[in-house]
């Protein structure tokens, strides 16, 4: 099976201590759904900031390459790796 991309749009809150922690992830349609829906996360009551990224692989195998961010809206953390 060919590579497929999926796009994905997640907000992210603060936990108790007021760290920045990822709230759910969205899957969308195609990356401006994703920078859209990001955006639009990144608004609500409760939310710190929201990303918008990709990732690509093969679902058969499990097996995906990084995670390429679009854009990041509102405060999210610099780091991202462990996402």
């Amino acid at each position: 099976m060919p590579d497929v991309t999926y796009y994905v749009a997640m907000p992210f809150l603060t936990d108790e201590d007021g760290s920045p922690v990822a709230g759910t992830a969205e899957e969308c349609q195609n990356s401006t759904a994703a920078l859209r829906r990001a955006e639009i996360l990144a608004r609500v009551a409760g939310h710190i900031g929201a990303i918008a990224f990709s990732r690509s692989g093969d679902p058969t195998t499990g097996e995906f390459g990084d995670a390429r961010l679009l854009r990041s809206f509102g405060n999210v953390p610099e780091d991202l790796s462990a996402l």
